[in-house]
């Protein structure tokens, strides 16, 4: 089952984003977090095999999500 992090600050995106992805495919598992910060700690506790993160959200950008993922 492969998994799937949405990072956005606009709830409507993450909602759009998690409903077509999670519609793509059943073996999906996608979650979602509303800030860099709150992506970093769902990355620290799990194992994601992608990452799809907005450049500009609060507290950490983009950038600085995917650099500390890394």
């Amino acid at each position: 089952m492969a998994k799937i992090l949405v990072i956005d600050d606009e709830a409507a995106i993450r909602r759009v984003l998690v409903k077509i992805l999670s519609e793509e495919n059943d073996d999906y598992k996608v979650d979602e977090a509303e800030d860099g910060l709150v992506g970093i700690e769902k990355i620290k506790k799990e194992d994601f095999d992608l990452v799809l993160c907005d450049i500009k959200v609060p507290i950490m950008d983009g950038v600085e999500v995917l650099e500390a993922a890394k």
